[in-house]
């Protein structure tokens, strides 16, 4: 016969085993200048939207950038790294989400400049805007995704 408490433990170890990898809280290290509001913003945006964020500030963003890869024409005011991927500017949390479960031979993703609109830049004016993904070996970025309005 099989005790109750048993077949609690198996019934709970089969619940934490079906538990997909993804559903684990991602923990994205954001790389900022400690005067940039709209980074700290975006890193809201993020925490909302079910990401662990951990804020890491510095005067030398360029150097950040370039151990990270980002070529000029993808920066951005923030860079962020989850999950091996590098993250540059205000891409949406739904880009990430998907960039995480789909796990595309990328680089990472990026929104160049600072469009309104986007996460973190809510300025009341919607500019339209593309995630652009790109790859370690050609950094030619190709859409990955496109916000109009």
């Amino acid at each position: 016969m099989t005790s109750p408490l048993r077949l609690t433990l198996a019934g709970t170890l089969l619940a934490v085993a079906a538990i997909p990898a993804w559903a684990e809280t991602p923990v994205v290290e954001v790389h900022k200048d400690p005067n940039c509001g709209c980074c700290t913003a975006w890193a809201e945006h993020l925490e909302a939207e079910g990401f662990e964020v951990r804020q890491h500030e510095t005067r030398d963003m360029r150097a950040v950038k370039i151990e990270h890869g980002v070529s000029p024409g993808l920066a951005s005011c923030h860079t962020a790294v989850v999950d091996g991927y590098v993250i540059e500017g205000h891409v949406p949390a739904a880009d990430i989400h998907r960039l995480l479960e789909e796990r595309p031979d990328l680089a990472g993703l990026a929104v160049p400049g600072m469009p309104h609109g986007s996460p973190g830049m809510e300025t009341g004016r919607q500019d339209d805007y593309s995630v652009l993904g790109w790859r370690h070996d050609d950094r030619t970025p190709a859409i990955f995704s496109e916000y109009t309005h």
